[in-house]
């Protein structure tokens, strides 16, 4: 319906309601909804449905037609044949939809049943003839639609037809005769209900922004509750009789809550159930709930709130319960006193009065507290006696009552639905299936490891490793492989993980040492240039007449060539020894050997040649001459000093203390005299 709106948005009227009924025949159910639109509103107006009316039922009344026909012409009964059934199904239900664009169709099933071809033919009238009983069912949703809506069939403005059912000529025949126009397709059968579902969401979600769009859902069915309730003699002994009422009903708005109040003095239960099952197909209880335990401060019966809510998705459920007692609390209710005397008194208060200090105040207080206390001993009645008139006005105890809310406990049980032990049970088997899933997982893997190895080893041997294996060598390997794959596809279909992994390591065991030649063939040539380098790197360095090498040893030099000599001796021998085997022979130089050659080597000569200069040894500084001694040497000495020399040192201290001397010996004058 959402998607219905976004097609015809622009058409949509601002005040006036558009009725449109939209008609889903689908392969299994017919439903009917009559919705009003307006401007950015829909309205859920009636919906109507036939549970047991689809597409499958005329497929079913053309399997009755040819098991009849070919029992009478070829003298098989399909019904006895599961797979024939099956075939008869599939081939009918094609029949139907040639039938809804053809005036006729054929039927033809090679050895349909006991090595026998069938042929059969039909019209679309004969189609039509024997599909009369379910054609007649489509009437009666609608009816109840419009007679759930209000409305009558001129109030119905446009017909929405979906559903792959809907595709049958008599159905859109039976549509146009009963709404008197033309049905319209203006939606994608196969794309509306998930692109509406998609919209809803939409509007649903607080994430993304959509054209603002109201939908008043209602509820299809009708829900009651019932409880039992004391019958007015259950004291002397009566039996408890079933009470209850509709809560819900049908066409009732969607989200809402109920709240129902019951008078009980300890745990009872209510069961949420259908109001009519005629035409639902399906058990009328839905649930039941049990509220309690709670104890009432009271002997008589406590009062119980409990609130029903039918939720956005339409599931019936009780919210919570609360118990309601009342209590009586003293409450002190505080009365204002007349504000009178207080006018009376600002009155008398003179207009100068704001305007004296603090002091003044505090004075014309204790003037009037003394008077006070004066006119009240000449009046004779001591102020401790006086009547507290005001007190009495200001105070008021008074009762009132307090309601008290207690939570109430509520425990479900949904029928239809599944135990809890029950869905541990089932958890326990998902576990083990999804175990038993990954070993086959597992299992699967090793036995495609296997036969990727016997496929990849196989073109190996004929290729890349041919020249690292001996004649007799590859045929045997290769018998093997074939002897493998056999087995794969004969007794090792359905093997256990690990006779394959075993099956693996059988073959490994022949054709890992070849794989090992190879791979020595083709990374042992980058190796050996590595070595090479590093014994000549450090061959040049040693007998080299760089600078930067000259604070090194002799005999430390010596010692990096015979290391390297060493080196090179081995590396020679080795490589002689190699380039005299064939390709498919073991060996002997290995490419691990040769990069631990290369790494002992230059562990060796790096610390040796890499060592640092040593440190040229620090100039002695020549010691300063003493100042002379005594304190008239000093005086004598500053006396006969020059006056220039002074200043000058004058000058160095202050530009050394960062301070900026004085200009002339006046202002040091004035300073002494300021100070004195």
């Amino acid at each position: 319906m959402q998607q219905w709106w976004i097609a015809v948005l622009a058409d949509l009227p601002e005040n006036d309601q558009l009725n449109v009924a939209f008609v889903d025949v689908g392969h299994a159910s017919m439903q009917v909804c009559i919705a009003g639109f307006k401007k950015g509103q829909l309205k859920i107006l009636a919906h109507s449905f036939d549970r047991s009316l689809g597409g499958r039922d005329f497929d079913e009344a053309l399997f009755q037609h040819f098991t009849t026909k070919f029992k009478a012409e070829y003298h098989i009964d399909v019904n006895q044949n599961a797979r024939a059934c099956l075939r008869l199904r599939a081939a009918c239900e094609k029949l139907k939809k040639v039938l809804s664009a053809n005036p006729e169709a054929p039927l033809n099933i090679e050895c349909l049943m006991e090595e026998k071809d069938v042929r059969g033919f039909i019209k679309r009238e004969e189609f039509e003839q024997i599909s009369i009983p379910i054609l007649e069912r489509v009437k009666r949703p609608l009816e109840k639609a419009l007679q759930d809506a209000g409305l009558a069939v001129e109030n119905v403005h446009t017909v929405e037809v979906v559903g792959s059912a809907s595709r049958i000529p008599s159905i859109m025949k039976i549509l146009t005769e009963f709404f008197g126009k033309e049905p319209k397709r203006t939606m994608n059968s196969s794309e509306c209900v998930s692109r509406g579902c998609a919209l809803q969401c939409a509007i649903l979600s607080p994430t993304f922004k959509v054209r603002e769009f109201q939908v008043q859902e209602c509820f299809p069915f009708s829900i009651a509750i019932s409880w039992k309730g004391a019958a007015p003699d259950s004291q002397n002994g009566a039996a408890d009789n079933q009470q209850g009422t509709i809560v819900f009903p049908k066409g009732n708005p969607i989200p809402s809550i109920k709240a129902l109040t019951f008078y009980r003095s300890g745990t009872f239960s209510i069961d949420v159930k259908y109001a009519d099952v005629s035409e639902l197909q399906a058990p009328d209880k839905i649930s039941t709930y049990t509220i309690g335990p709670f104890q009432s401060t009271k002997s008589e019966r406590a009062k119980v709130k409990v609130k029903v809510r039918l939720n956005l998705h339409g599931i019936v459920s009780v919210e919570s319960a609360t118990l309601l007692e009342e209590e009586e609390v003293e409450v002190p209710v505080t009365k204002e006193p007349s504000k009178e005397p207080a006018k009376m008194d600002t009155d008398e208060v003179p207009s100068d009065a704001a305007t004296k200090g603090p002091n003044e105040a505090d004075a014309n207080m204790e003037e009037a507290k003394s008077a006070a206390d004066a006119s009240g001993v000449e009046n004779g009645v001591p102020e401790a006696d006086k009547p507290t008139q005001m007190e009495t006005d200001t105070k008021v105890e008074a009762p009132k009552k307090k309601v008290k809310k207690t939570n109430i406990p509520v425990s479900e049980v949904v029928y239809g639905g599944i135990p809890a032990a029950e869905v541990e049970k089932l958890l326990e088997k998902e576990y083990e299936m999804a175990l038993q899933d990954r070993v086959m997982e597992e299992t699967k893997e090793k036995k495609n490891a296997v036969e990727a190895y016997v496929y990849d080893m196989r073109n190996k041997l004929s290729d890349k490793y041919q020249e690292f294996v001996t004649d007799p060598e590859r045929e045997g390997f290769t018998a093997k492989l074939q002897e493998t794959e056999d087995w794969l596809y004969e007794d090792g279909e359905d093997e256990t993980k690990g006779v394959y992994v075993a099956k693996l390591e059988e073959l490994k065991k022949q054709g890992d040492p070849i794989e090992v030649r190879y791979k020595e063939y083709t990374e042992r040539g980058p190796v050996l240039d590595q070595l090479v380098y590093c014994i000549n790197s450090y061959r040049e360095a040693a007998v080299s007449s760089d600078p930067k090498f000259e604070h090194i040893d002799l005999t430390e030099k010596q010692k990096v060539l015979n290391e390297c000599v060493e080196s090179e001796a081995w590396l020679r021998e080795k490589k002689q020894h190699q380039d005299s085997l064939p390709k498919y022979a073991t060996p002997v130089l290995l490419s691990a050997d040769v990069r631990k050659k290369a790494e002992a080597l230059d562990r060796f000569c790096r610390p040796i040649m890499t060592k640092p200069k040593p440190a040229k040894p620090a100039t002695p500084e020549t010691p300063a001459t003493p100042p002379p001694q005594g304190g008239e040497q000093q005086q004598q000495g500053d006396a006969n000093a020059d006056p220039n020399a002074n200043a000058g040192a004058n000058e160095t201290a202050g530009a050394a203390s960062g301070e900026v001397p004085p200009a002339s010996g006046e202002p040091m004058e004035t300073d002494k005299s300021e100070t004195a």
